[in-house]
Order: C-alpha cells, then sequence, then structure tokens
C-alpha cells in the first residue's frame, strides 16, 4: 500500500504524467456529457420499462457506457468497434495475410490492422443503428420515423459511434491504459449511483440474507479476478554460453512467464458481442411482421433459446471458454517464441530447441489457458445461476460488470505503476 501511495505521488508532481491523468479525466467526462444528450423523440417511460425486463439490452448497455438506458447520440458506443475487431482477429486464422500484417510486421502492420477494423466499423454502426431503431419504433419507445427522420437518427449514432472509438483510441495515446476499457468502465462506474439508491429505495428485510449472500459473492469474485490474473506459470529459460575473445557471455537462467488469463477481459467483450447479434436479429425480424411457419419459428427461438436463462448461461459459458482459448492462440505464438529464443541462444532444459519448444510451449499453455478459460465462464455465468435461485435480474449484468471493472482497475494500476516506475529511472 505505501509503495503505490509512492508511485501515485510521483504521478502528480510529475508534469507529463499529470497532464496525461488529466486528458483521461476529461475524455470521460466528455464521454459522459454526450452520453446524456438524447435522440428525439424517446419515450423514457417505456424505455426503462423495456430495459428492466431485457437482460440483452442491459448487457448492450454495458457496452455502450450507459448511453442506450437514455437512447443518447452515443447509444452504440464501442459496440461496433469491439465487433469489428473480432471479425479482424477471426480473419488472422482465415487469412494468412491477415496474420503476417498483424503478428510480424511489427507496429506499421498492427496500424494498418486497427485502420482496417476502423473502416468496418463504420458499416456496421449503420446496420446497428437500423436493426436498433426500427425495433425500438415498433415497441413503442420512439415515435414513427419518417425516412428522412429516421436516416438522420442512424447518420447520427453512427457518427457518435465513431467519436466514442476516436476518444477512446485518443486515451490510449495520449493518456494511461486502454481507452475502450476505460470507457466501458465509466459507464458500468457511473450507474453505480443509480444503482445503490434504488438499492436503499427498494430495500426489504427479508432480502438481508440475499444482499449478504450478492456482497459475500462479489467480494469472492473481486479476489478471484486478482488471482487469476496476477498467477503464472513459469517455464524455465536457459542462455547457451558463447566465448567471444576473452569473455563469456550468456550461461544465465532466467524463466518465460505464462499467464493463466493470459486473454484479460477480452474474452467476456468478445462473447457478449457475439451474443448480441442473434438476439438482435431475432428481435428485429420478429416484430418485422413475418406470417406463417416463420414467425412460429423466431417465437420460438426467441422464447425457448434467447430467453431462457438456462439455455443463455451455458452458451454464455462455452462462448467465453472458447473466445479465452482463440485470443490466446492469437496473441501467442509458440512457434514464434521458440523461434526467438532459439535465435538468441536460450533452450528450455530438458526440451529441445526448435519445434520441440514450440510443441512443450504448446501443452503447457493449452493446460494453464484451461484453468483460466473455466474461470472467467464460471465467473461470467455465477451471476445468471444467482438469478435463477434468487430472482434478482440486475444480479445478471452486475457480475459482468464486476469483472471488467477489476479487470480495468488491474490494467490501469500496473500502467501506472510502469509510467511512475520509468520517470524513477
Amino acid at each position: 500500500m505505501q509503495t503505490l501511495i509512492q508511485k501515485l505521488a510521483i504521478v502528480f508532481r510529475d508534469r507529463v504524467l499529470r497532464r496525461r491523468v488529466l486528458f483521461v479525466l476529461v475524455a470521460l467526462a466528455v464521454f459522459r456529457l454526450l452520453a446524456a444528450v438524447p435522440i428525439p423523440g424517446v419515450d423514457h417511460v417505456q424505455l426503462q420499462e423495456f430495459l428492466g425486463n431485457n437482460n440483452f439490452f442491459g448487457l448492450l448497455n454495458i457496452f455502450s457506457g450507459g448511453g442506450f438506458s437514455s437512447l443518447s447520440i452515443v447509444m452504440l458506443g464501442v459496440g461496433p468497434y469491439i465487433t469489428a475487431s473480432i471479425i479482424m482477429q477471426l480473419m488472422t486464422i482465415v487469412f494468412p495475410k491477415v496474420k503476417e500484417m498483424y503478428q510480424e510486421q511489427g507496429e506499421i502492420g498492427r496500424r494498418k490492422f486497427m485502420q482496417y477494423a476502423r473502416f468496418m466499423t463504420v458499416p456496421l454502426a449503420l446496420v446497428q443503428g437500423f436493426s436498433f431503431l426500427a425495433l425500438l419504433s415498433r415497441q413503442g419507445i420512439v415515435g414513427d420515423l419518417t425516412s428522412v427522420e429516421m436516416i438522420t437518427n442512424i447518420l447520427v449514432i453512427t457518427a457518435g459511434s465513431m467519436l466514442i472509438m476516436w476518444i477512446g483510441e485518443l486515451v490510449t495515446e495520449f493518456g494511461i491504459g486502454n481507452g475502450v476499457s476505460l470507457i466501458i468502465f465509466a459507464g458500468i462506474v457511473s450507474a453505480l449511483p443509480g444503482a445503490l439508491s434504488q438499492l436503499v429505495f427498494t430495500f426489504d428485510v427479508a432480502q438481508i440474507p440475499t444482499y449478504v449472500a450478492f456482497f459475500f459473492v462479489a467480494f469472492v469474485i473481486i479476489l478471484g479476478v486478482v488471482y487469476i490474473s496476477e498467477a503464472e506459470r513459469p517455464i524455465p529459460v536457459t542462455y547457451a554460453k558463447r566465448v567471444r575473445g576473452q569473455k563469456v557471455y550468456g550461461g544465465m537462467s532466467t524463466y518465460l512467464p505464462l499467464r493463466v488469463n493470459q486473454a484479460g477481459v477480452i474474452p467476456i467483450i468478445f462473447a457478449l458481442s457475439f451474443l448480441l447479434f442473434p438476439q438482435l436479429i431475432v428481435n428485429v425480424l420478429a416484430n418485422v411482421g413475418f406470417g406463417g411457419k416463420f414467425q412460429s419459428i423466431l417465437e420460438f427461438i426467441s422464447t425457448n433459446l434467447l430467453e431462457n436463462l438456462w439455455v443463455y448461461g451455458i452458451s454464455y459459458f462455452f462462448l467465453v471458454f472458447v473466445f479465452t482459448y482463440f485470443y490466446t492462440a492469437v496473441t501467442f505464438d509458440p512457434e514464434q517464441i521458440a523461434t526467438n529464443l532459439q535465435r538468441g541462444g536460450a533452450f528450455v532444459p530438458g526440451v529441445r530447441p526448435g519445434p520441440s519448444t514450440a510443441e512443450y510451449l504448446g501443452k503447457v499453455l493449452v493446460r494453464v489457458t484451461f484453468v483460466g478459460a473455466v474461470f472467467l465462464g464460471f465467473i461470467a455465468v455465477l451471476p445468471i445461476i444467482m438469478q435463477g435461485l434468487t430472482g434478482i435480474s440486475s444480479l445478471a449484468i452486475g457480475g459482468t460488470a464486476l469483472l471488467i471493472v477489476v479487470s480495468v482497475i488491474l490494467d490501469l494500476v500496473k500502467q501506472v505503476e510502469a509510467q511512475a516506475t520509468a520517470r524513477e529511472y
């Protein structure tokens, strides 16, 4: 604790770091102001009732940073940008040139990669904007829109989504921490005062055991996220001795850290984005007015699959589990690591350099990632299990939000410490 206080003192004494922190605060304040500007013609009473009975749009509200709860001009938030990033990550598996650009071309390749993701964000925002407005209009939340009003609103919320994406990237470049994660974090934290006030006004003495259980589970989740996020599997690495002239180089031993949760909070975000699309399609098509068997199929999917709490929980767990392995495979390439070790004259004791080292690292990574994937999946669906047992729907959103908040805070603390340590030296 004392070390953290010393690091914070260094941050506020250093002019550059102080400017970075101030830039983050100003950017988040601008974002919250934009989230308070609604699009015209919104029936806020029906909107709150609609959101209260729909977990799907509650999860979407997390991505929008709270902008969807008021149908603001930034109601889409960073959702389209995250979806575009997911599509680009999937393309690294399908197209070798995209993988080469992302992993082997260094900083220039990653900039091109992110530029393509930005271009893809625009059509995705247009499609999502039209889908949401069409759905909300049929629900009576947004009044009947003319063609001109519909196009205008779509362009406004698409521009709002691109603006939020730009603010997030500015925070990443000129601030501290990941800008997109901080925007989601700000939206979650901004909802806490309202949630606490609602808890106070609706306090029921008979629900005290439920409240105690909820806070206990939240405390356990925080401890578990911190522990798993910091856990590592060290792989011993030894550098071969090399003689150059009269000097001997190498011969030292170190280790390669394999994190248990290599992917961080990204699998949760990927899984939620993946779940948004089928539910959105079903909700939109079910209100278009298709008749006959097609309407019955859509109603069956919506009622028995998407709105079934246990089926939804199983799908959520499966997607988090799969995306944990997927993102780990994208960001950590055992073959590339083995090649770099061999070029540097390093080897894992008892394992031959080259392909054998890559195979060994792959096996260890699969076992280590399994623990992190199961943990993330279980923590993600634990609030849904509690909702099924207690009937309190807000817990299903609160667990995911808590997981994101803790992970973002951990990452932010590490980056602050790294910046402060660099200034010390």
